[in-house]
């Protein structure tokens, strides 16, 4: 599903821009729409999969709508059919990210669970890297002609849903667990500790800092860098984070996590004041390596802490209040993130990110030293 998503992904901006003519503010708003509603659909997913004890059908509902989402996007014809095409897949995205993340929870030995998450992040990006190299080679075989790349994204989508349907089992022990357990009720939120919400807090001002990722196709855009060949920005990115998530979560396993974390944010101000400052696809491309660093430092590390710090039987509604947390974070920094690209340009887009990144750098020192004081 990653392969047929980046491949849309890694041009729709440009689609939108170049073809469809609308703003740098209309494609902020519309991704950062389109991830909120992803990230708050999780919430009533993840209590869901928690109440049924069922997590593999929430999992492959998400994943059928984001395949029949994809014909949609090149049979569009205004800005309207984009945003459907958009929403839809991101609702299919917001009802599986919570059950499949709980469920890998339920599968894993708590001692491995960082490792687990590296991992899962690890393999998500091989599709991330894919999709831009299908869509840089599928862009030079039609010739730039978007369409007829984006009918190529349906192939891999159906393919990931069949495998999920065909392949995918919930552990027999997990639901004989469950059978002698209460179902939760979303009053239990309550039982939800304060390191867990620590956890919420900081994440959600981190997103501020990392507005879409479509900003960086965009910026590579603004240096001249040709059509066919951005999705490259894409593709590097995401085979930073690939090589970079797996060791970050064997690391978190050993006690590392806050370590990660401020690394992660170190990562994201040198990317920011990079591609705030870049004149050429050679800054571009290092800016959006050292990104593809930060969030391989955190993205795994986060989800494990999540895992760590939730009760079981609550860890599906856990997941999902943490990406309706992150949900509103993000919308708000790529309407933000547009609204500066507008008005002042791409630098000042940079720069708001690396203030947001220094800020969630202090909040993480602070909940480092309530942590070391027993708090």
């Amino acid at each position: 599903m990653d392969t047929s998503s980046e491949l849309i992904h890694s041009l729709l901006p440009l689609f939108l821009v170049t073809t469809l003519g609308v703003s740098a503010l209309a494609v902020g708003m519309i991704e950062g729409v389109a991830e909120a509603t992803a990230l708050c659909v999780k919430v009533f997913s993840g209590y869901l999969s928690d109440y049924f004890r069922r997590r593999k059908l929430l999992t492959a509902l998400g994943y059928g709508l984001a395949a029949f989402s994809k014909p949609l996007f090149p049979l569009a014809t205004s800005f309207g059919w984009v945003v459907t095409a958009r929403l839809i897949d991101r609702v299919g995205k917001g009802i599986r990210g919570a059950p499949r993340d709980a469920l890998i929870a339920d599968i894993t030995p708590p001692a491995s669970q960082g490792a687990a998450y590296g991992l899962r992040q690890a393999l998500d990006t091989v599709g991330a890297v894919l999709g831009p190299l299908l869509a840089i080679a599928a862009m030079l075989w039609f010739a730039g002609d978007f369409r007829a790349v984006f009918w190529l994204a349906a192939v891999p989508a159906f393919a990931s849903v069949t495998l999920l349907i065909v392949g995918v089992r919930e552990p027999a022990a997990v639901e004989a667990r469950r059978a002698n357990e209460p179902r939760v009720a979303f009053t239990d939120i309550r039982r939800l500790p304060a390191a867990y919400w620590w956890v919420v807090g900081i994440a959600a001002i981190m997103t501020l800092a990392r507005f879409s990722e479509a900003f960086l196709v965009l910026r590579a855009q603004s240096v001249g860098m040709a059509l066919a060949w951005i999705p490259l920005v894409m593709a590097l990115m995401s085979i930073v984070y690939a090589m970079v998530a797996y060791p970050a979560g064997v690391l978190a396993d050993r006690g590392r996590q806050s370590a990660l974390l401020q690394a992660g944010l170190l990562a994201l101000i040198i990317a920011d004041l990079l591609l705030a400052n870049a004149r050429s696809s050679t800054i571009v491309f290092a800016g959006t390596a050292v990104w593809g660093v930060h969030m391989g430092l955190t993205q795994g590390v986060f989800a494990a802490l999540v895992a760590a710090t939730a009760p079981a039987d609550l860890r599906g509604t856990a997941f999902g209040l943490f990406n309706l947390a992150s949900g509103i974070a993000l919308l708000a920094a790529s309407v933000l993130a547009g609204w500066l690209w507008d008005a002042f340009g791409p630098a000042q887009t940079f720069y708001a990110g690396a203030v947001f990144t220094a800020l969630s750098w202090v909040a993480l020192v602070v909940r480092s030293r309530f942590s070391r004081s027993g708090a």
